[in-house]
């Protein structure tokens, strides 16, 4: 096969790629734009209560409305505190997950708590946060702690156990010590694990976030949908519901840019 038909077999496969692209990119706009006309024509024909569900025309008034009165204000609150406990929750998990790898005997003696802590809800334990941290940021922050960390224990930690035992073992044979085994083959190995475990993370995060600020807030989306609630301006619920989805895409899509450029940066 020439040189140029492999060429030209290659544009034709790099521009049926970029269709489909577009196409998919299409498709998920055009479902949008489907939704929401919808939406609004059922509120406006009377199909659906416009009171509770709200309608798309109203929601855009309340953003005008909320653009003048601190919205950027709530979500960089909302952002700041799900960011915090999203980079304490990766890293003392990944930390503990480190640190049950090298003592089997801590892992066993651990493992029956793990497994209760993480099915246990953590808004169960809200008061008690509260109470002992404090009603403030830090009690947002330790909510979302607590939901992010047992998780990323049991996923680092499970990437750990499942990293392939042939290389550990030719690393052993010639002579490598632990510390050089997990930082030269284990810990490299689950580069990808760590990732997958930070777009889990994120969004538990944020719901970590929410749920504190439903407890205890003065600022923030969740501030906004609790206080919307309870004076009857769903319109308000509805608009910071759908602003916090954006802040979850954004955060998710985020964490993608990071896993690609650190990807092709380790060359793994």
């Amino acid at each position: 096969m020439s040189n140029l038909q492999i060429s030209q077999e290659r544009l034709l496969y790099l521009k049926k790629k970029k269709q489909r692209k577009r196409m998919i990119a299409t498709c998920q706009i055009g479902i949008l734009v489907l939704f929401l006309s919808v939406w609004e024509i059922s509120a406006r024909l009377g199909f659906i209560d416009s009171f509770i569900l709200s309608q798309p025309s109203r929601i855009l008034h309340t953003y005008v409305s909320m653009a003048q009165n601190d919205l950027l204000m709530h979500i960089g609150v909302t952002v700041y505190e799900t960011l915090v406990g999203f980079v304490l929750g990766v890293l003392l998990g990944t930390l503990l997950a480190v640190i049950l790898w090298w003592s089997s005997f801590i892992s066993k003696v651990s493992e029956p708590y793990l497994v209760v802590l993480n099915s246990l809800p953590k808004i169960a334990l809200g008061p008690v946060i509260i109470i002992i941290v404090g009603a403030g940021t830090e009690a947002i922050i330790f909510m979302a702690l607590a939901i992010s960390l047992i998780v990323t224990v049991l996923e680092m930690l499970n990437g750990f156990h499942n990293t392939d035992k042939e290389y550990m073992k030719m690393a052993a044979t010639f002579g490598a010590t632990k510390r050089q085994i997990f930082t030269k083959i284990v810990f490299p190995y689950n580069i990808s694990t760590l990732f997958n475990s930070l777009k889990i993370n994120i969004g538990l995060s944020l719901v970590g976030v929410i749920a504190g600020e439903f407890l205890v807030s003065k600022a923030g989306l969740g501030y906004l949908i609790v206080y919307g609630g309870q004076v009857f301006k769903l319109d308000l619920v509805m608009a910071s519901v759908i602003i916090l989805s954006i802040v979850a895409a954004l955060m998710y899509e985020a964490v993608v840019l990071l896993q690609k450029f650190v990807l092709k940066w380790y060359g793994h």
